[in-house]
């Protein structure tokens, strides 16, 4: 059985999540994730699983470690972890969810002690080779509270048994384990050269709850990359210009 935590969500695009915890309560969190913590809260950093379990997050770009945050004191004390880039934070109560969610390996951000955060390796090969940002998956398991972070703005899609949505691999956050998930290329000739959205595309299929983001990590990367080359390029235009300047 999981901890039951309550928390307070704060700020609408730099969000933090606060934890308040009763004595002996804890909550799992990536290394790093912590912005503060209470009097009474103490942290235990470990591989929550073994050695092997360790290497698998660590091989998938993860942290080696979880880090466990226990109340220690006598009275409730509260921990607050903060969103990685802008976006929203989605409480996920895994009761809700048969136990099992499945979300972006970048997306978690804690969760109750006593819920599991796994590695979930896609079933079909066509996903392991070509799924980008939606091949290494992680699978929160339990019957408590976890959260996920979102970049931009959230789209919640519950899809009817059958249905079938087509998405970018970077703009999925997570779905219920019910829905059934595969990478596809895309197709066509001028898709494949001249399309910026890729060469291939998740296919979800439900039924089950789906959660999008509109600005993944990777895409905002992309564009600060893209907008600081050109910054320099300008940059460097200006400096010609003023050194020809002086010259003459």
């Amino acid at each position: 059985m999981a901890d039951v935590i309550d928390y307070k969500i704060y700020g609408e695009d730099m969000q933090l999540v606060e934890i308040e915890l009763d004595p002996q309560e804890g909550v799992r969190a990536e290394a790093g994730a912590m912005t503060y913590m209470e009097d009474g809260i103490e942290m235990e950093t470990g591989t929550k699983g073994g050695f092997m379990k360790g290497l698998k997050r660590m091989v998938t770009g993860e942290s080696f470690f979880i880090t466990t945050f226990y109340n220690q004191g006598s009275g409730k004390s509260r921990v607050g972890f903060g969103a990685p880039y802008p976006g929203k934070i989605i409480p996920i109560d895994l009761g809700q969810y048969n136990g099992r969610f499945i979300c972006q390996k970048d997306s978690f951000l804690c969760a109750a002690n006593g819920v599991d955060i796994e590695i979930e390796l896609t079933k079909k090969l066509g996903a392991g080779f070509f799924g980008g940002e939606g091949f290494i998956l992680q699978r929160l398991q339990g019957d408590g509270l976890a959260f996920i972070h979102a970049g931009g703005t959230i789209i919640e899609k519950d899809l009817k048994h059958g249905e079938t949505l087509r998405v970018d691999t970077g703009c999925i956050v997570g779905f219920e384990s019910s829905v059934n998930y595969d990478i596809r290329f895309v197709g066509g000739f001028k898709n494949a050269l001249f399309a910026k959205e890729g060469l291939f595309l998740a296919y979800l299929q439900g039924p089950g709850k789906v959660y999008l983001q509109s600005l993944p990590i990777s895409r905002l990367a992309e564009r600060l990359y893209a907008s600081a080359g050109s910054s320099k390029e300008e940059g460097g235009a200006v400096g010609s210009l003023f050194n020809s300047f002086l010259g003459e």
